[in-house]
């Protein structure tokens, strides 16, 4: 039994352990602000929990070190009542007063992470069950860059992500950047980002949007200044042509089958905006909504039957032969 105790409470507090960094570990100004909330929130309701404990101890002692004598008792409760109605008013203002110190903490902090215009705009538009970014170029409209699942973000700037949903309500939730926002559809909102160190960030959708809710994933890029920028410009020229036999046939399957009704890749007649825009797929870190990683062997699983990795995601499977296929995945992972 006392094993078993055991188990439970080494599966408890390992439940609460992940491989990918959390909210409580913010590389985000507006992050880091709800980190010191919540720490705040913490110590509070910690100190409160602990006097509780304490009191509630102390008066079990002290009525049993009584014992059973019913005369003291008796005689004792007048006593009581003295103290305890003090403990009591004491109790109510130091509630009243920890309240109003927590809301006046809360309110400080949305203010302080309400959204601000940036030098940076991004179009984050929610699907099911995936993300689709863009960059938009005003002067340009043709320079714009999409990035389908995965934010790159330049360190130490403000970045505004202006947010809509394609379908159904959507939630993205960046827990080391920023706290959650809502995507409702018919409703726009907005969101103000500012990473201050670079690495790779993960996200999620935080609120329930249909059959493949847990895996619509996002993976975010922060880096310098400088890196973003090649990273824009880079993504901006339309893809080398094919130059493999194996890519070239890729080519040819992808322009001849049904991906082109809902894929677009620059350069080509391929100008579908229904699923991911392909155009430097192969550029990407994963594939599927951060589900698999960005390699031949799952680009063909993918392909080929998506169902199996996302049951329950809009694109069908393509049964081609192997050799097409794998010509496919050639040409999609040249794509940079």
């Amino acid at each position: 039994m006392k094993r078993a105790a055991v188990w439970i409470a080494a599966c408890a507090l390992l439940g609460g352990c992940a491989l990918r960094p959390e909210a409580l570990d913010p590389a985000g100004v507006d992050a880091a602000r709800i980190d010191r909330l919540w720490w705040l929130f913490f110590a509070v309701t910690a100190a409160v929990y602990i006097v509780v404990i304490v009191v509630a101890a102390v008066g079990v002692v002290r009525f049993r070190a009584r014992g059973a004598d019913t005369a003291g008792a008796v005689d004792a409760a007048p006593r009581s009542d003295r103290i305890a109605k003090p403990v009591v008013i004491l109790a109510l203002f130091v509630s009243f007063a920890l309240l109003v110190v927590l809301g006046a903490a809360d309110f400080r902090t949305r203010h302080a992470i309400r959204e601000t215009e940036g030098p940076l705009v991004v179009q984050v538009t929610g699907h099911q069950w995936w993300w689709e970014f863009e960059y938009p170029d005003s002067a340009v409209p043709a320079r714009t860059v999409t990035s389908p699942n995965e934010l790159h973000l330049p360190v130490g700037t403000d970045v505004r992500l202006d947010l809509v949903s394609h379908d159904v309500i959507h939630s993205l939730w960046i827990p080391q950047l920023h706290g959650k926002m809502d995507l409702v559809p018919g409703h726009p909102t907005r969101m103000r980002i500012r990473v201050t160190r670079a690495g790779r960030y993960f996200g999620q959708c935080a609120e329930f949007c249909g059959h493949q809710h847990a895996t619509m994933r996002l993976l975010v890029v922060a880096e310098s200044p400088a890196r973003f920028q090649q990273w824009m410009d880079a993504q901006r020229q339309v893809p080398a042509p094919p130059t493999t036999a194996s890519a070239i046939h890729g080519h040819d399957v992808f322009m001849s089958s049904t991906c082109v009704m809902c894929h677009t890749i620059r350069g080509t007649s391929a100008a579908s905006r229904v699923g991911p825009d392909l155009t430097h797929v192969g550029s990407r870190v994963s594939i599927a909504a951060v589900s698999l990683p960005n390699v031949k062997q799952h680009l063909m699983q993918w392909i080929a039957n998506p169902q199996q990795s996302r049951p329950g995601v809009e694109m069908p499977p393509n049964p081609l032969p192997e050799h097409d296929l794998s010509a496919l995945a050639d040409y999609l992972e040249g794509l940079r």
